[in-house]
Order: structure tokens, then C-alpha cells, then sequence
């Protein structure tokens, strides 16, 4: 770069940062954020939507006739504040469940212990009397090249790697086990297991098992073996028992089924931009959800929020310059064929996305974002933070964004995740006590008024050409 542009460069983003705090509109966006989240708080829609989509509709496993009913509920809704919706047609893999799963210890006395399982989305189901087999743990997918097919084959590898409790972000934790989950079953079925026990994804102990998606990868559909999920609890307990008894065996029987893929749908609304008409500002969640509890946090919460953010801007006649856009996901939890389809259409379209924010972490309070950008545009984010402190939003990081945006990364585009507090929330994630009582009225309310004072800003102010 040559000094001229370079002199060029700086002296606009001087001018940016500039315009974004000179006194007169930092007290125009103060008093806006304010308007924002006092309206959030008193007369917010998001928890009574949510109200009906975990408690009236329950569980949406994309391709269910639960996930169909949202599609349906939430366009409804969506229609009453917004200038267009739209219903964008997306096909998705379709799995269930069937009859729940059973599971239990078997003793060198022959003496029986149950335990809570629960089948891994996308697994195939064991023959209709169930299968039994010894048992060989292990802590990672390395330590099976270790074993080797003479130690694994005909047995049930537990995997048993818990998420790392030393690491203050929960969702590092996560990556740093998951790989067990999804490439479990592939991998020890190519040294002749029969099927997989994974230890819950989740950093409390309890007796909830927690599903999420698996995959065979490549294998031949005749190499798939069973997989399933066990309570942190009874991985400790199954654990202990191995220690005492090497011969114990394991019962496991699931009775679900994998489906071909069916249509079902992205829910779109926007509200017009006065100024910039083609230029989108893009908020969202997904609306599918497991089937074990009602899919309250994950992703029930970042579906109302992101309603709110459309319908809070029209109540508080705010006119937005750009295109505002809220699009509830399908199919993130096992196939993110939503999103791709949605960054596809916006690609051929040619739709100038200018921003994309994410609420995919539950409903707890909000602690700030994380945003996937360049060093210079996030200096321009971060003199934003003032405007935010009063609410105890600190959180402002490069970093990810989330799985549903991040299809529509691009060099112009700025991409974030909305990062509430963690802690408790892999307690619940994919679980059966992911459910309406276990989120909070006025966090969500929070959420959602953070998430639309960002919409708000960078609504204004644009992003740095």
C-alpha cells in the first residue's frame, strides 16, 4: 500500500470512528439504545413466542410434523410487523427417534444396572432385541489406532473424554470433545466394534443423556454400527465398573430410523431499508431443534430474540437505512442445509449482506459478541462499547460468529454471535431438561435488546468500505 492510500485509509477510518462518537450522536444512540431496552423489558413479545413454540409445539427435528407447525407459527407472527415474509424452500434430512432407548450394566454375577442413554442423531438403531457385548474405554479417537482391531473387534467402545471444566469458555470445552460424538462410531467401526457408548457433552454431572449429531462419514451403509449417547453420571458409573470387573458386558437397544430428506423451510421477514434498500442487514437462529425437551435454549431463544429485533425497530418507528432481515434457520442441528441454501440464494440474487448476527448460545445474559471481521473494521465496533456499558455488555472479541451465518462470509460482510453467559448452558444443550422453565424471562428480554442495539449501529454508521 502507498502512502497516499495509506494516509487516505487512516484519515477515513478516523473519520468513521469520528462521526460514530462526536457528542451529538453519541447522545442520539444513547437515548436510542435506552428506548431500545426499556421496550425489551416491559413490552416484549419473546417470551410469550417462545411460551408457544416450546410448550405448544414442542421439539422441532427437522423434517417433523413439530418443525412444519413452527415454519407456520412463526411466518404468522412474523407477518403482523414485518413488510414481506417469505417461506424459502430447503430440503432436510429427516431422522427419528422411535420408541425410547434402553440400556443397562451387565455384572460377571449376571446382575443388572440400568442407565440413561439416549440414541445420537443420525445413528442407526440396533436389531429389535437389542445387543449385547463387552465393553472397551477409551478417552479419544487416537487411543482406538493404539488398541487396534485385535482389542476392539466385537466389542462396545465408551468413549469417555469429559469436556475440559478448566476452561472458562464452555464452548472451547465442547470443541474439545466433540470429535468423539460425531467421528466415533466411523472410526471404531473400521477396527470391528459393534456399536458406541459416548460420554455426554455437558459439564455437570447428571442423569440426562444429551444427543447431537454423528456421522459414518465415508464407511458403506453395511460398516454403520449403532450410537448413543450415556448421562455423565452413568459414564462415571459405567467407568468405575470397568475398573472392577473387565468382563462386564453392556446392553443397548434404540429403535430409530433414518429417513430420505424432505422439503421443509427457511422463515423470512424483512423491513425495508429507506436509503440502502439493497443492503442487508441479516439477524437470526434456528428453528429445528432435538427432540428430547423442547428446544427452549437451543434454539428456541435466538428464534424469539431475533423476531424481537424486527418488530422492537417497527414499534419504536425506527426507519431503518438498510434492508433489517430476520431468517429462522432449518436444519442446523443435524445438516445446516438452511443455511447454505439461504447464502446461496442470497449469492445468485447478488444481495449485498453488510451484516449477519447470530443468537445460537441460549437465552442466559448477555455478556456481549463476537464478531468474525477485519482488524480495521473492528476498531470501529469497539468505539461502540461506551454505548454499552450500562447495560453490562463488555464482550467484545474477534472471534466465530455462529454456524447459520457463517455461510455468508465474504470479504464485505461482518459476521457475529451474539455470546451470553455460558456456564450453565451445555447443562441443558441437546438434553431433555432443555426446556421452557429452564429459561429467564428478563435475560432473554436482555438478549434480545442487545442484539437489536447492534442491528441499530451498524444500521446507522454502515460498515468500513
Amino acid at each position: 500500500m502507498n502512502k497516499i492510500v495509506l494516509l487516505i485509509t487512516i484519515s477515513l477510518m478516523g473519520s468513521a470512528f469520528a462521526k460514530a462518537q462526536s457528542p451529538d450522536t453519541s447522545k442520539t444512540d444513547s437515548i436510542m439504545l435506552r428506548s431500545i431496552y426499556d421496550y425489551n423489558l416491559t413490552e416484549s413479545n419473546s417470551y410469550e413466542w417462545l411460551d408457544y413454540l416450546s410448550n405448544n409445539i414442542g421439539g422441532r427435528l427437522s423434517g417433523s410434523i413439530q418443525a412444519e407447525r413452527a415454519v407456520e407459527y412463526t411466518q404468522k407472527e412474523i407477518e403482523k410487523f414485518a413488510d414481506r415474509t417469505e417461506l424459502q424452500s430447503v430440503m432436510v434430512p429427516k431422522w427419528s427417534r422411535g420408541t425410547p432407548e434402553f440400556a443397562y450394566i451387565q455384572l460377571n454375577d449376571l446382575s443388572t444396572i440400568n442407565v440413561n442413554v439416549c440414541a445420537l442423531g443420525g445413528s442407526i438403531p440396533t436389531r429389535q432385541e437389542g445387543l449385547k457385548a463387552p465393553v472397551i474405554e477409551v478417552k479419544s479417537l487416537e487411543e482406538l489406532t493404539s488398541l487396534g482391531r485385535e482389542q476392539i473387534e466385537g466389542k462396545i467402545v465408551f468413549y469417555n473424554r469429559p469436556m475440559n471444566p478448566k476452561k472458562i469458555q464452555t464452548f472451547e470445552a465442547y470443541g474439545g470433545c466433540v470429535d468423539q460424538r460425531y467421528s466415533g462410531a466411523a472410526e471404531a467401526s473400521k477396527y470391528g466394534a459393534v456399536a458406541v457408548i459416548v460420554r455426554s457433552m455437558n459439564l455437570r454431572l447428571d442423569d440426562f443423556p444429551h444427543t447431537g449429531s454423528m456421522s459414518y462419514g465415508d464407511l458403506p451403509v453395511e460398516n454403520y454400527i449403532p450410537a448413543a449417547a450415556i448421562s455423565t453420571n452413568d459414564a462415571e458409573k459405567l467407568s468405575a465398573y470397568i475398573a472392577l470387573d473387565k468382563e462386564l458386558q453392556f446392553y443397548l437397544k434404540q429403535d430409530c430410523t433414518v429417513w430420505g430428506d424432505v422439503e421443509s423451510f427457511n422463515v423470512i421477514g424483512e423491513i425495508k431499508g429507506s436509503k440502502f434498500p439493497n443492503e442487508y442487514i441479516t439477524v437470526g437462529g434456528h428453528l429445528d431443534s432435538w427432540d428430547l425437551g423442547d428446544g427452549s435454549h437451543d434454539d428456541g431463544a435466538g428464534v424469539v430474540q431475533s423476531m424481537q429485533v424486527l418488530k422492537t425497530l417497527k414499534d419504536l418507528n425506527y426507519k431503518p437505512q438498510r434492508t433489517i432481515r430476520v431468517v429462522l434457520f432449518m436444519n442446523e442441528e443435524n445438516g445446516l442445509k438452511g443455511a447454505r441454501e439461504y447464502a446461496r440464494k442470497a449469492k445468485l440474487k447478488n444481495e449485498k449482506h453488510i451484516f449477519a448476527l447470530e443468537s445460537d448460545a441460549g437465552g442466559f445474559s448477555p455478556r456481549g459478541f463476537s464478531f468474525d471481521t477485519t482488524l480495521e473494521q473492528m476498531k470501529v465496533i469497539e468505539s461502540w462499547k461506551p454505548f454499552f456499558k450500562p447495560y453490562l455488555i463488555h464482550y467484545f472479541e474477534l472471534g466465530g460468529s455462529g454456524a447459520d451465518v457463517g455461510p455468508l462470509k465474504g470479504e464485505s460482510t461482518v459476521l457475529a454471535g451474539l455470546r451470553p453467559d455460558s456456564q450453565r448452558y451445555f447443562d441443558f444443550h441437546h438434553a431433555a431438561n432443555d426446556t421452557f422453565d429452564a429459561v429467564n424471562k428478563r435475560e432473554l428480554e436482555l438478549g434480545a435488546a442487545t442484539m437489536t442495539s447492534l442491528v441499530y449501529l451498524f444500521d446507522k454508521y454502515g460498515i468500513e468500505k
